[in-house]
């Protein structure tokens, strides 16, 4: 099989890469997924976890990820084959772009359509239908957006179609200048929307929620969750930033670049909970909504106070899931680029019209969303994680990656973690945690030996 050639496209510059890099990692991973996920498991309890699994395991897979994309200069799935077959290792570990890729798409195929229920949510916030929603109604309202699917299929080719454009338009003239252009905007209305919420909010319960630590309810599945969420929303185990990492300029230092990704990321998830929970507090809702907090509870609270409110809670949501939905989208474009039949723009129409196809699937089948979050969140990104660290710290040879940093000591500290911290402990959480979400379920029956191990959850 012929490997594809190195990439000539670059960062057009620094701010670029890191206005496009934060981007990728702030998303819906960040409003979605983060403050029902947070509500779920403690509150305060789930983000000192959540923090410590972004140190310890997405840090220094954030950093693997970029060096293996500088150092191949290729897409994730050829970048990786090159890379083994340069250090004379079995073209096999190609396993780990496939699934770090697959991962990435599986996500896009329902970040699209969630995507689109944003969009559909919009127009009806600036033109106030929220007023006066009470629960039932509220509820009511999502089924019929749900149910409206001729609606949803326009959103959703409207959102695939923008991403398509900016891809088609490359690095520089597109992903880095939508980034550019869209992540100060996001940044303006992220700090105007919580400086909102904490005033007509309940900032005291907030606060005593999110930093008061309730342990009593930590099991293996909040360690399970805490690890997919930092996955899922600084972007690691899905090859995106090895795709983003192909295109970083020589001068760039990943480190540092990683420590400012994936530190803007955690600040933009914990503010983010400063700019829902006052509200979710302040109308006495159920901060353990799952998703239905984002589109049948804020509703509620939206209807009672003036409509650019709500307007703007959903427009930062759109901005935050199209920056993150061009970096997942990147990833098979890339890899159709680099097969050599396919320019840019006929790679990016192929990997929209493909989503297109899932994302009808999942307008006509919603249970498939729950489905599909679970296998690629909590479980292909911790798989992906662990196979970039094994092959980046133990199958690759020390010098193969010496050159992508600066700094000597900063590398063996990589390679420790990379080697003896991230593949035997999210291994651990991922199998117990696995095990405990599908007793809970009741798809297994545990033996008895492991249930004081594993007692159910919470």
């Amino acid at each position: 099989m012929t490997i594809a050639h190195r990439k000539m496209d670059t960062w057009g510059s620094r701010f670029g890469f890191i206005m496009a890099a934060v981007g990728s990692s702030v998303g819906l991973g960040n409003f979605w997924r983060f403050p029902f996920t947070a509500g779920e498991n403690g509150g305060g309890a789930f983000i000192i976890i959540y923090l410590v699994c972004v140190l310890l395991f997405g840090l220094p897979i954030l950093m693997a990820e970029y060096a293996l994309g500088r150092k191949s200069g290729r897409s994730a799935i050829d970048g990786v084959e090159y890379l083994a077959r340069k250090d004379g290792r079995s073209s096999a570990w190609v396993i780990v772009g496939w699934v770090g890729s697959l991962a990435a798409f599986g996500i896009l195929s329902f970040y699209m359509v969630i995507s689109a229920w944003i969009l559909d949510f919009i127009p009806q916030a600036l033109t106030g239908s929220f007023a006066g929603f009470t629960a039932e109604q509220s509820s009511e309202n999502f089924g019929a957006t749900l149910s409206d699917k001729t609606s949803l299929v326009f959103w959703l080719a409207l959102f695939i179609g923008v991403n398509t454009f900016i891809l088609a338009r490359g690095v520089k003239g597109g992903i880095e200048r939508a980034a550019t252009l869209l992540m100060p905007i996001f940044f303006l209305l992220l700090i105007g929307l919580v400086i909102f919420a904490l005033r007509n909010g309940d900032a005291e319960k907030t606060a005593a929620f999110l930093l008061a630590p309730d342990f009593s309810k930590v099991t293996f599945e909040t360690y399970l969750a805490a690890i997919g969420q930092a996955f899922f929303s600084i972007g690691v185990g899905s090859c995106l930033m090895i795709t983003y990492g192909a295109y970083i300029a020589r001068e760039t230092n990943i480190p540092v670049s990683s420590a400012i990704v994936a530190g803007a990321d955690t600040m933009v998830a914990l503010i983010a909970g400063f700019a829902i929970f006052p509200i979710v507090f302040a109308f006495g809702l159920d901060p353990a909504g799952g998703a239905g907090l984002f589109f049948v509870s804020l509703p509620i609270a939206f209807g009672q106070m003036p409509a650019i409110a709500g307007a703007s809670f959903f427009i930062l949501a759109l901005f935050a899931a199209l920056t993150s939905s061009i970096s997942l989208m990147e990833v098979g474009v890339s890899w159709l680029e680099d097969r050599g039949k396919l320019g840019r723009t006929r790679a990016a129409m192929l990997v929209g019209l493909t989503l297109f196809a899932c994302g009808i699937a999942y307008i006509f089948n919603g249970a498939l969303i729950d489905i599909m979050d679970f296998i690629t969140g909590q479980l292909m990104l911790p798989l992906g994680g662990i196979l970039v660290a094994v092959f980046s710290a133990w199958i690759l040879g020390r010098e193969t990656l010496r050159s992508e940093f600066e700094n000597p000591r900063m590398m063996a500290l990589w390679r420790f973690a990379c080697r003896y911290v991230v593949p035997p402990a999210v291994t651990f959480i991922l199998v117990f945690g696995a095990l405990q979400t599908a007793q809970g379920n009741g798809w297994i029956t545990l033996p008895e030996f492991m249930h004081d191990l594993l007692p159910p959850p919470a």
